[in-house]
This record gives C-alpha cells, structure tokens and sequence, in this order.
C-alpha cells in the first residue's frame, strides 16, 4: 500500500497508512520489534503507539550509530529536495551540532540499482565531500543505499553507516534487553474513535485484513 518510493511530502503522507497497516498485523503475529526503513522515518511516532515492542526508524538509528564512529558526521542523500527533511530529523534527534553537512547526490531511489546511473560512484564523490568539510563519518540517507555501503565505506576510507542494519541490530538488542517503548506519556496507545471513509479499517480495535 502506498508508493514506489518517498521522495516528496505527499508520498511519504500516503506511505504511512501501509506502514501502520503492515504494524497491526506484526502485532497480531507476535512480532517484537520493527523498522521503518525510509529515511525520512515516516509514521515512527505513530508506529510507536500502537506496537508493543520498540520501532525505529533508519534515520535515528544510522545517526546514533554514526555519533558513535567519530566526533563529527555528514549525510549522503538521494534528492535535493529531501535534504530538508533530513536537517528536520539532525535537529529533532540532537544531532546539530554533530552534523557537518548533508548533500544530495540527485539520484532518485528506484534508479539506485540501475547500472546505468552510476549511483554507486556518485555517492562516493558525495561521501568524499562531506568528508572533506570535516566529518568523521558517513550517514547514508536512503534505504536503497544499503547494498553498497560497505564498498563505499572501503572506496572512501572511513566509517559508513547503513541506516537499516543499524535499526535492525539496534531493535535486536533492545529486544534482548527486553525493553520497549514507554507508554506512560505521548506513546501511549492512542484513544480509539470512529474512523471514516479510506481509513475505516484504520479504526483501533477493527481487524486489519491481510493484503
């Protein structure tokens, strides 16, 4: 449910029900953690309150991890037209003053994988430029980047981080901590009323049928 990729505000608007929807029916299967792995971490507060077990989001996890590495990263990302949201996500997880620099290397997700767009090389001369304003790291902003994070981390001589096995190795361990969300305040499950139209069987307490 939603769109191919997230590359605009409105995509990532109509890619949250189909998350919400593929965490409803994790939760009816017992599953103990999830990942959202966009890297405009889309639905992560929303996600939060209606599953039992953590949920993070590709973004936080590759920034914590990142912060880790060195004193200083840089971000990587697809379009220059997503650069803002994620200066939005450095500020919201505290990451300003860590942050050197986040460039856009204007290769849409879907043409990743495509020989043809020289993406892998592109990322690298990308990777080297935010190096050069003085990271210590590397924060590659898209999940469509993970197959070759380990070659550019080798091509550019420094730490690279994947935001998906970030998150994933991240919930792995809060699972075996046997931690989770707290649901005390704000991530408290959110309070159940009618829903209408599309989101009908969006209503807390409604079966979420399988697709």
């Amino acid at each position: 449910m939603g769109p191919a990729s997230i590359e605009s505000h409105y995509e990532e608007a109509l890619a949250v029900p189909g998350i919400l929807e593929q965490v409803a029916l994790g939760e009816q299967d017992g599953v103990d953690a999830f990942v959202i792995a966009c890297f405009g971490d889309p639905g992560l507060d929303a996600a939060r309150e209606i599953a039992t077990g953590p949920v993070l989001g590709i973004a936080e996890a590759a920034m914590h991890a990142a912060a880790m590495l060195g004193r200083t990263f840089g971000i990587v990302t697809t379009l220059d037209r997503t650069v803002g949201r994620a200066g939005e996500l450095v500020q919201r997880y505290g990451f300003a003053d860590v942050c050197v620099g986040i460039r856009a290397c204007e290769i849409p997700v879907l043409a990743l994988d495509d020989p043809a767009s020289d993406a892998r090389a592109v990322v690298v001369d990308e990777c080297r430029r935010v190096l050069d304003a003085g990271a210590d790291a590397v924060v590659l902003g898209c999940a469509g980047m993970a197959d070759f994070c380990h070659w550019v981390s080798d091509e550019v001589g420094a730490p690279v981080v994947d935001g998906v096995s970030a998150a994933t190795v991240l919930a792995e361990s809060l699972v075996r901590l046997r931690v989770a969300t707290g649901k005390r305040g704000e991530y408290a499950a959110p309070p159940r009323k009618p829903m209408a139209g599309l989101l009908a069987p969006f209503e807390l307490g409604a079966r979420v049928a399988s697709r």
